[in-house]
């Protein structure tokens, strides 16, 4: 639950615009006219099926009663300009199922090569569930939808059916400091089906579940730019099996922005409302590349920031690459460390690696308002099971399952997230606490499947091996979309002439690099913009740059403020976003 200025999201975008001559060199086809859904309502049983694509073009809101079909194969696009989203509000229901070879991908309507975080909307769930919420609550983004209040007393409540399902770049803010996420989760009841989901390149957080009590499985948020997994008002569910790898370019640069891998509070400012946020999860990995320099806000970044007397509880999980693994904050007078200490927050099982290379540690408090008698986050993080010691060498994990953007070995293109036989992380696993157990091996509604394994991956050979093969994508920004009944993945991609632009520093407070990679040899112009779109600099004027990395200063004396970095070839323009913080 972030507050993001618009101007600070919009410069943690990439933004790439290929020139025709550019998509001519690729495998797309040339798209057909879509189904365009107008901002509208759906008030009747409706079925989108997999021999169009459709286009959102604007709010479309499922109404109480009705009941949305999308057919598996279907490929469904959010219009930028008009901010398509899909809201399913109270009372409805979305079935959409598709399968590990036939995906249901929604995604934004700009050409391959040229997307970015924040294209469209997202998906919006809206039920009738428990939230901590005494009053009805607005939905956040401007939508025209509410949750929480006395009447939303429906645990099992069921808004549908949600399995093998793409998310990307969505995350618009239709508001300052109201975004909205890949997946919004407002009141959603444990009759709700969520399954291999995968949200990738958001302009906000994956996943955010606002109370409710929906249970899910099987969860990829790949390069998003805020938090991974976001945990709110009384958020009491189980998820087994999640992934997170960030892109360690892109993060929230808002005023007091991190990019955490969890984020959980009980409410905004940590009351006693209940129920307290109490999920529970495990088997999940939340991975940052840091064989780089992460972007700035990743430097107080946590993989779990536990805060605001929120109880969320975490098992048999893998945290690896930012500054701290896990971090309780007690800024309220309902300590989120009495939680941990009473048990109400456990914290078991876990391995918390690779926070060396910062000089950080595996886990801190942070407190405004005093701690908890007898508590000791060393002894907390370090017992119970808990492994602190491990480098990312360590974890024995292959080599791609860092990568963020589609670079693998296999002919899916999926990078390997089966365990090797000789990753320690093969063993470790326990489901011995009380709120792992139960019926069906399960606890309640038997949730959880017991394995040995920690993280999100079991060993290789095994069904849990490679449960994210077929049906996701971790490239999206090349893949073409233009075939109806078509979700494809990585291999079906645009040759673009040139990759991996970035700014760095950004936010810089002066200089910064421009990196771009060039894949032949060609005349090249750069020029700097500001946010209205005036010519500011012309940095390089039609040189021939030889193919390979490109290193590039922009000007140091720009004004505070929002800029686009432009690159410009015979075949291409390109560009990137950035801000200058003065």
């Amino acid at each position: 639950m972030k507050k993001i200025v618009l101007s600070a999201l919009v410069a943690a975008m990439t933004l790439a615009t290929a020139t025709p001559s550019a998509m001519a060199q690729t495998v797309c086809p040339a798209a057909p006219a879509p189904v365009v859904i107008p901002a509208s309502t759906i008030t009747t049983n409706t079925t989108w099926t997999r021999n169009n694509i459709y286009l959102l073009n604007g709010f479309v809101y499922v109404e109480s009663g009705a009941t949305l079909t999308i057919e598996a194969g279907t490929v469904i696009k959010g219009d930028l300009a008009n901010k398509g989203t899909l809201i399913i509000k109270q009372g409805a229901r979305l079935n959409a199922i598709g399968t590990p070879t036939q995906p249901i991908v929604f995604t934004s309507n700009q050409p391959a090569g040229s997307r970015a975080p924040g294209d469209w909307g997202g998906i919006i769930l809206v039920g009738n569930a428990p939230t901590n919420r005494t009053a009805v609550t607005s939905v956040e983004g401007g939508v025209a939808a509410t949750f929480g209040g006395p009447n939303a007393n429906q645990p099992n409540d069921n808004s549908g059916t949600l399995q093998y399902i793409r998310i990307e770049f969505g995350g618009v803010a239709f508001q300052t400091n109201s975004e909205i996420n890949g997946l919004t989760m407002c009141g959603v009841g444990a009759g709700t089906t969520i399954d291999h989901i995968q949200v990738s390149s958001g302009g906000d957080d994956s996943f955010e579940w606002f109370g409710g009590t929906v249970n899910a499985k099987y969860l990829i948020s790949l390069g998003t730019t805020d938090d991974d997994f976001d945990t709110d008002f009384g958020y009491t569910g189980r998820v087994q099996f999640g992934l997170s790898v960030r892109n360690p370019d892109r993060a929230d640069t808002g005023p007091s922005g991190e990019s955490n891998g969890f984020e959980s509070d009980n409410d905004g400012t940590g009351t006693a409302a209940t129920p307290l946020t109490a999920p529970v999860f495990s088997n999940m990995t939340v991975l940052l590349p840091n064989t780089t320099t992460p972007a700035s806000p990743f430097n107080t970044a946590s993989s779990a920031l536990i805060r605001r007397n929120s109880a969320q509880s975490i098992f048999n999980t893998v945290l690896a690459g930012r500054p701290y693994g896990l971090t309780l904050n007690s800024n309220s007078t309902n300590l989120t460390t009495a939680n941990a200490n009473s048990g109400l927050l456990s914290f078991e099982n876990n391995v918390l690696a690779s926070m060396g290379s910062y000089g950080r540690r595996a886990a801190r408090v942070t407190t405004n308002s005093g701690t908890t008698a007898g508590f000791s986050i060393n002894t907390f993080a370090s017992s119970t099971g808990n492994d602190t010691t491990r480098a990312y060498s360590a974890l024995g994990l292959n080599a791609d399952n860092l990568n963020f953007n589609g670079t693998c070995t296999n002919a899916p293109c999926a990078p390997s997230f089966a365990l090797p036989a000789g990753s320690f992380l093969t063993t470790g696993a326990a489901f011995t606490n009380a709120k792992l157990t139960g019926a069906g091996n399960g606890g309640a509604n038997s949730t959880f499947t017991v394995v040995n394994y920690r993280g999100a991956f079991g060993p290789a050979g095994t069904p849990e091996g490679n449960w994210a093969t077929g049906w996701t994508n971790f490239n999206p920004q090349i893949t073409c979309y233009n075939v109806a009944g078509q979700t494809l993945s990585n291999r079906d991609v645009v040759s673009l002439p040139l990759e991996r632009l970035t700014v760095s520093p950004n936010p810089t407070a002066g200089a910064a690099t421009l990196s771009f990679d060039l894949q032949r040899n060609t005349a090249t112009t750069v020029r700097v913009f500001d946010v209205t779109g005036r010519e500011v600099a012309v940095v390089v004027a039609n040189k021939v740059l030889n193919a390979g990395p490109q290193a590039i200063n922009l000007p140091a004396d720009l004004r505070g403020g929002v800029y686009v970095a432009r690159i410009t070839t015979g075949e291409t323009s390109q560009s990137v976003r950035f801000v200058v913080a003065k």
